[in-house]
């Protein structure tokens, strides 16, 4: 199991959020949740979580553009992000890895491989750094 990471949980389904807390929470990770866009970028720019977990339809921002805005600024660029949508277009998963995501997950997901997902990414990045 990697260490213990900072996850930025971003999502308006709070039943969904209570899930993911609750399982990455299990494997001793620490989750922050935000429910809109803006309020990700905020608490982003307050905490730089070390992986955020990123749904496409959100009030205000939706995830396309917390992608590009976080993209574009040297000090977030470098943040994994795992993209969590109901939208299951090659379209939309496309569009989601070319703004800069590492992984996008369809929802309905298992809970098991969303935890399995966010630990090889982490083990990644503290591989890389690491090295």
């Amino acid at each position: 199991m990697p260490a213990a990471a900072k996850i930025l949980a971003v999502d308006d389904e709070p039943a969904l959020i209570e899930l993911i807390s609750y399982h990455l929470g299990r494997n001793g990770h620490d989750v922050t949740t935000a429910a809109s866009g803006w309020e990700a970028i905020e608490r982003i720019q307050q905490q730089r979580p070390d992986i955020i977990l990123l749904d496409l339809m959100l009030p205000d921002l939706d995830g396309f553009g917390v992608c590009e805005i976080l993209r574009r600024d040297p000090a977030t660029a470098t943040i994994p992000i795992i993209i969590i949508s109901a939208w299951a277009s090659v379209d939309s998963h496309h569009l989601g890895l070319e703004l800069g995501a590492l992984d996008y997950i369809t929802k309905p997901f298992s809970p098991h491989e969303l935890v399995e997902r966010v630990n090889h990414f982490i083990s990644q990045r503290a591989d890389r750094t690491a090295n």
